[in-house]
């Protein structure tokens, strides 16, 4: 009997061979074009949520609201970026790739021009938490189809995208904050942002190959959704509501214990097969778990630290003076990610992980040393904060990556975004507010919290060395060839604390990784047939 291979008219019934969703962008498939598409749609929200500190009191002013209501539009937009990752997931199991794309494109421009135009507040925070949620729809749905969909040799410029677009538009931020405060006005980077929203959906058609769902046969979840939702935007309410109320106040206590177990409640729910959606147990062995545990440590100890100096120097100095000393962290951002770019495949990506938390602590130490801290202090510190971060959460982030097959490579970056955003946006929160609250002084009270950011980083740092020491770990150097595969990780990452269990000769803990029906190379074709040249023929041919 002979089977013959599925055409696009049976992958996409619904939809005839003429369609406008069934043909290719005149640059589908051709990488500078959609690694431009991937870094236009997630520089706004990225470079919008650290430049926004500064604009508060002007947005304040010109909308007629409290700096309260303005914080806690942040904090909702935050909340939209953490429960994104997990709707993400869930969206490209069962839609089709690249049309989801477009629909998160044309959301984001909306997003972007409501939040631009608003004359009144209800207008603003409607466009600002849409941005941060599809910033986050964009993130799991894009990047994960950029790094699988190109041969390994693209594998180098899909690290450095990533590394540069994260984290070199968070840490632009503050100095383009600071120039457009300077101006008195918040509009222009507004307009600004959504018209690189634009440019991110125009060359999303121009780059348009359609491509099928990952696993269409995947049943929704809506246990882990709920949770997703509501905990998120539980614990960043409470966390927003600290601008003006106590701790223990039950408007603020309450969300954020309330959302945080909730979340807490959804990894617990992972892990035991409740909820089958984020595949969180494969996670659990020494290479994964150190990689998310530093991206957490790093991502809450640089954003609560740069907060806090800015804070005091927004006491001190002009704002356009204040963020121009932040460009060093830009600058230590993009240094990162040229060095990640070539030790990415070799056992250095361990060591560069170590080396960023180190430079991190130093830059917390640095910034902290006088307060309000010097000019010279604010370079130097910011500088080193930058290329700590930069050498430390994105290379985490592909510790965890190479030691899954990349079928779960959504998966994995929505679970280290998902804790990342939390760790960094309700963690600075609370740091802030401690600062107001504790000692005589603002600048007592930014001591003892930049001693915290400290104790976070380092701690880190030292959890991670011991995490590889007791599973006898010596930092290997992934296999590109294998994990591009589809059916095995990049390398084998042992037992959690193997040496103590006594685990050495236990079957590896990523051999049940994968897709839940068996066909791993399968998934993995359709993860990156989202990008890759006439990927759906070529999945056809394959089958």
């Amino acid at each position: 009997m002979t089977v013959r291979a599925p055409t696009r008219a049976t992958l996409f019934p619904r939809r005839q061979a003429g369609s406008l969703l069934t043909r290719q962008g005149p640059l589908a498939g051709r990488y500078p074009a959609v690694a431009a598409m991937v870094i236009f749609a997630l520089v706004p929200y990225l470079i919008l949520s650290a430049a926004l500190q500064p604009l508060a009191p002007i947005i304040a002013r010109d909308l007629h609201m409290s700096l309260q209501a303005v914080n806690l539009t942040n904090g909702l937009a935050n909340a939209g970026y953490a429960m994104g990752t997990v709707f993400a997931v869930q969206l490209a199991l069962r839609l089709p790739q690249r049309r989801m794309l477009l629909v998160y494109g044309v959301l984001l421009v909306v997003g972007s021009v409501l939040a631009a135009s608003a004359t009144a507040s209800g207008v603003f925070i409607v466009g600002h938490v849409l941005q941060g949620l599809c910033t986050s729809l964009l993130l799991i749905a894009a990047f994960p189809p950029l790094i699988v969909g190109y041969p390994p040799a693209k594998l180098r410029w899909t690290a450095m995208v990533v590394n540069v677009c994260v984290f070199g538009a968070v840490a632009l931020g503050p100095a383009i904050g600071g120039i457009q405060a300077s101006a008195h006005a918040w509009r222009p980077l507004f307009w600004i942002i959504a018209g690189i929203a634009l440019a991110a959906l125009a060359l999303s058609v121009l780059t348009f190959q359609d491509a099928p769902p990952v696993d269409p046969r995947r049943r929704w979840d809506p246990l882990a959704l709920g949770l997703a939702a509501t905990g998120c935007a539980a614990a960043f309410f409470g966390a927003s509501e600290l601008l003006t109320h106590a701790f223990l106040d039950a408007i603020t206590f309450v969300p954020l214990i309330v959302g945080l177990a909730l979340i807490i409640t959804l990894l617990i729910a992972e892990y035991r097969g409740k909820c089958s959606l984020l595949n969180v147990r494969p996670l659990v062995s020494t290479l994964p778990a150190t990689g998310i545990l530093v991206a957490i440590c790093a991502a809450a100890a640089s954003v609560s630290a740069i907060t806090l100096s800015g804070v005091l120097l927004a006491h001190r100095v002009a704002p356009l003076h204040a963020g121009l000393l932040y460009l060093p962290e830009f600058a230590g951002a993009a240094l990162s990610a040229i060095v990640f770019g070539f030790v990415f495949r070799t056992r250095g990506l361990h060591y560069q992980v170590l080396a960023g938390m180190i430079f991190l602590s130093a830059g917390i130490v640095v910034i902290g040393r006088v307060l309000p801290p010097t000019d010279a202090l604010t370079l130097t510190g910011s500088g080193l904060i930058g290329l700590g971060v930069g050498s430390s959460v994105v290379p985490a982030l592909f510790i965890a990556g190479f030691s899954h097959p990349n079928t779960n490579q959504q998966r994995v970056f929505a679970i280290i975004e998902l804790l990342r955003a939390v760790a960094a946006f309700m963690i600075a929160p609370l740091m802030l507010h401690l600062a107001f609250t504790v000692g005589h002084s603002l600048s007592t009270g930014t001591t003892i919290a930049l001693w915290i950011c400290l104790g976070i980083s380092t701690g880190g740092a030292i959890a991670g060395v011991c995490l590889y020491a007791l599973g006898g770990v010596r930092p290997p150097a992934p296999s590109l060839e294998r994990w591009f595969g589809g059916r095995e990780p990049g390398w084998y990452s042992p037992p959690l604390l193997a040496r103590i269990r006594r685990q050495t000769d236990a079957v590896p803990a990523v051999a049940a990784l994968g897709n839940d029906d068996g066909d791993d190379a399968a998934a993995a074709d359709r993860l990156g047939s989202c990008f890759r040249p006439d990927g759906l023929a070529q999945q056809t041919e394959r089958r």
